[in-house]
Parts: structure tokens; C-alpha cells; sequence
């Protein structure tokens, strides 16, 4: 399940939707609002998706997971709206029926989501500026 979101997430229940009894692994990956990038003082950031297309290209890359690496359950969900420092933007949670894949699967999963799906992020500085940093490395991708 891959949602894109407008309200908090809530990571225990994103746990829950991967429990199952065959699993004897389970990763997950919190990326969080900071409070820097590239030198500059971060206030809070915008993020915005084309929500249609983000969900699709979501689910597909949800699914590439799941057969690539063998997991039960993968899901992820991704705020969208303005968030403060501290804030969850993405979850990423997997479970398998061992350690290694889950890991592996988290790990295709968020780099897919940060090269694949059409979520934009502005960054608002503290002195008053505002950026749409670039998707670093994205060119460079290896998936």
C-alpha cells in the first residue's frame, strides 16, 4: 500500500499493516523534516505530489519490491502539505521472512520513491528564502 497523505503519519499503524506470523523480519525507514540543506537554515518545508500519478508509480514500485526481493509486506506513505522540523514526511516499513530482504526492500524502496514519484519539496529558510532543492544523485540512479 502506498498513500500519499495530508495529515500526520502514524508509523505503529503502518507496523501493523506488515505484521504477519511467517515474517521474521520487519525494517522501516523514518525520513523526517530537518533542520539544514546545503549550508542553508531550514524553517520548514512544502511538499507537494501530483497525487494521481505519485500513488500509481507508488504501488508499482511497492510491488517491484515485494517480487525483486521475496518480502511479505511492504508499504509506504509520504506527507504532502507544510511540515516543521521534526515532522514524519515518509514512511517506509517491510516485513519478510528474513532480516536481509527486509532491509534490501526498504532500502530500493525509499530510493525509488525519491527518484521515481512526482513529490516535490520547497524548502522555506529562516532568513525568508524559499528553494525547490533538485532530487541529488537522481541522474546517477542504478535501479
Amino acid at each position: 500500500m502506498f498513500s500519499i497523505v495530508d495529515t500526520a503519519i502514524d508509523h505503529a499503524s503502518l507496523r501493523e499493516l506488515t505484521r504477519a506470523s511467517e515474517a521474521g523480519g520487519f525494517v522501516s525507514f523514518e525520513g523526517w523534516v530537518r533542520n539544514h540543506h546545503d549550508g542553508k537554515s531550514v524553517q520548514s518545508l512544502e511538499y507537494t505530489a501530483y497525487q494521481e500519478l505519485a500513488e500509481k508509480e507508488g504501488k508499482r514500485i511497492l510491488q517491484e519490491a515485494v517480487e525483486k526481493f521475496s518480502v511479505i509486506s511492504a508499504v509506504c506513505h509520504h506527507r504532502i502539505g507544510h511540515l516543521a522540523i521534526g515532522d514524519l514526511a515518509v514512511v517506509v516499513a517491510v516485513s519478510s521472512h528474513h532480516r536481509d530482504a527486509a532491509f534490501q526492500a526498504c532500502r530500493y524502496i525509499i530510493d525509488e520513491v525519491k527518484t521515481r514519484v512526482p513529490i516535490w519539496k520547497k524548502e522555506h529558510y529562516t532568513d525568508s528564502t524559499t528553494a525547490w532543492p533538485s532530487c541529488q544523485g537522481c541522474a546517477d540512479h542504478k535501479h
